[in-house]
Formats: structure tokens, C-alpha cells, sequence
């Protein structure tokens, strides 16, 4: 079992007269393999935030309005992680016969990852890898050689293909990359939100960080198509169709942002053991699938017409 303790902490400024309503996605999703110790949500204003649960992945949304003026928000939490463990060797590919109905959706594209008009490079440079987990790696391998990871060298327009054409970008614009190419081959693909636990202090401080998650045999793996975290380490917020799903803070009105500052450890002790590179396939998701029971946040089915989303910087 691996325990994390996370610190985070946001700061804005609300410019409006009229202050500005917040969607926050940053407290840690409660699985069964994902299991939330003790939180504390502290904020600089008096607000009452409303706070919602997707039943189906356990991410939670905490929706609040905030006046004129500096707003500071910190979250801390401590949780354990037990993860489900496969030999990579075992998972297959699921046909579109047999693929569960609510995973369906992860096979279409969505607004950042344009598999549709990816179909011809993907089979050309996949097709003939062996389907499964295999593939799967190989197409993560294959962003990883051809994409190089660079900060500010993307900004919320950029999606699959122009990561493609460009050869460079961020977390988030590896995953994209990574989740079109295998939605191209009709297997499911989606990204999950968490931080960047492990990752090269040279990249820069701790992050928030986009994984992806790919269906593969009966569940939900995890893989980190930028190489730059240890995936035994993710600490999960929110999953979805591509970034527009799951951006950690989504603003309504005149706000100016603040950089995250993030503090993530795993904690030492007995029965405890530190994350690691491992050979092993990985899943924390929940059992349930996306849609299955949306709970109490039933959100619209794009969030592009928000005025301002804050998405995943690395």
C-alpha cells in the first residue's frame, strides 16, 4: 500500500464587480483502490461551496461564487493507494461487440483528440503491433520518440493533431496525442487527472499532471504518455474524454490566475512502500463506468463555452 500526502494551493484575483463563480476539480477521487484518510479545504473568503460526486469515477466537483478581490484556496489530503496489479502480458483488447455500452464513448473523438482524422496514420504505424497491451505500450512509446516535452510551448487550443505536427508540447498535450492515436485503433482511451509525483525536478516544480487510462481486458490502466511521472504515484482527481472534461478550476467572469504550488510526498512506515517504475500494469479507477450513474453533478456534455478554463500545465 502506498500512502501520499498532498498539499495544494491555488491563488486569483476576482476583478468583476460582480465577483466570479468557480468550478473547482482538485479534491482526490474516492475509489476502491484510491481511499481518502483525512482532507481539510481551506479558503481565504467566507463561501459556502457546493461540493458533488461522479459516482462513476469518484471525482468530485466543488462549485463556488466569490467576490471582488484576492481568493486563496488550499487542499490538503492523505490517502492510500492499493492498486490492482496485471501481468501486461494478460490484457487484451476488447472488440466493439463486447466493449461495455458506457465505454463506448472513450472510443469516439472529442474535442482535443481528433482519432477521426487520424485512422490512416494510426493503422499505418500501429496496425500490425500485437493487440493488446502491447500495442498500447507501443503507441506510448512511439509519442514518447517523437514528441519533446517542453514547458509553454502550448497553450488551451492545442489538441492532438497540432501536437503531431509540431513535435513538441506539455503533459496534457501528450496524452491527447497518445488517447487519439488509440481511439484511431477503436480502443478506448480517456485522461485522468492527478499530479506529477516523481517527475524530474528540472522540468520544474511539482505539477498537476494529465495520465491516460485505456480499457483494456475488464478495466481502466494506467499509462503516463509523457514519461516524465511515476504512475505508482498518481494521485487521482478526475477523468474524461480529453482536458476540456477535467480542467482543475473552471472560471465564470473576470479573474486573474495565480501559479499552483504543489506539495506531494509518500509517506514511510509499516506496511508501506514507496512508488516505483514497475514492469506491472496499474489500475485505480473505479469499477463503475463513466455514465453508468452520473450522481449529483450532471454536467453539460462539453464545457467550451465557459469563459475561462484553466487546464494542465505539466
Amino acid at each position: 500500500m502506498i500512502r501520499l500526502e498532498l498539499v495544494l494551493e491555488l491563488k486569483y484575483e476576482v476583478l468583476g464587480q460582480d465577483g466570479a463563480d468557480f468550478i473547482f476539480n482538485v479534491h482526490a477521487a474516492k475509489t476502491a483502490h484510491q481511499v481518502v484518510r483525512s482532507e481539510r479545504l481551506t479558503m481565504s473568503q467566507p463561501v459556502a461551496p457546493q461540493i458533488a460526486t461522479d459516482r462513476a469515477t469518484g471525482a468530485r466537483f466543488m462549485r463556488m461564487h466569490a467576490e471582488k478581490g484576492p481568493l486563496s484556496l488550499q487542499y490538503e489530503a492523505t490517502l492510500d493507494l492499493v492498486h490492482h496489479r496485471a501481468d501486461p502480458r494478460t490484457l487484451k483488447e476488447v472488440d466493439m461487440t463486447n466493449l461495455p455500452l458506457d465505454v463506448m464513448q472513450f472510443v469516439y473523438p472529442s474535442r482535443y483528440c481528433q482519432s477521426d482524422r487520424l485512422f490512416n496514420f494510426a493503422f499505418r504505424e500501429f496496425g500490425a503491433l500485437r493487440k493488446g497491451y502491447e500495442r498500447v505500450f507501443g503507441i506510448q512509446q512511439w509519442v514518447q520518440d517523437h514528441v519533446r516535452f517542453e514547458s509553454n510551448t502550448s497553450d488551451s487550443s492545442t489538441s492532438a493533431l497540432d501536437t503531431l505536427i509540431s513535435g513538441v508540447g506539455v503533459c496534457r498535450d501528450f496524452t491527447h496525442l497518445f488517447i487519439a492515436l488509440c481511439r484511431a485503433l477503436n480502443i478506448p482511451a480517456r485522461v485522468a487527472t492527478g499530479t506529477d509525483y516523481g517527475a524530474d525536478p528540472a522540468l520544474g516544480p511539482p505539477d498537476l499532471h494529465a495520465y491516460a487510462e485505456v480499457y483494456l481486458s475488464d478495466r481502466w490502466y494506467l499509462f503516463d504518455p509523457s514519461g516524465t511521472s511515476v504512475p505508482m504515484g498518481f494521485m487521482r482527481f478526475g477523468a474524461g474524454r480529453d482536458a476540456a472534461d477535467v480542467a482543475f478550476a473552471t472560471m465564470f467572469g473576470r479573474v486573474q490566475v495565480g501559479p499552483p504550488r504543489i506539495a506531494i510526498r509518500a509517506l514511510e512506515g509499516p506496511g508501506l512502500e514507496l512508488p516505483i517504475r514497475c514492469e506491472e500494469a496499474l489500475s485505480t479507477a473505479a469499477l463503475e463506468q463513466m455514465g453508468t450513474d452520473r450522481g449529483a453533478f450532471d454536467g453539460p456534455p462539453e464545457r467550451e463555452a465557459v469563459l475561462r478554463s484553466v487546464l494542465l500545465a505539466h
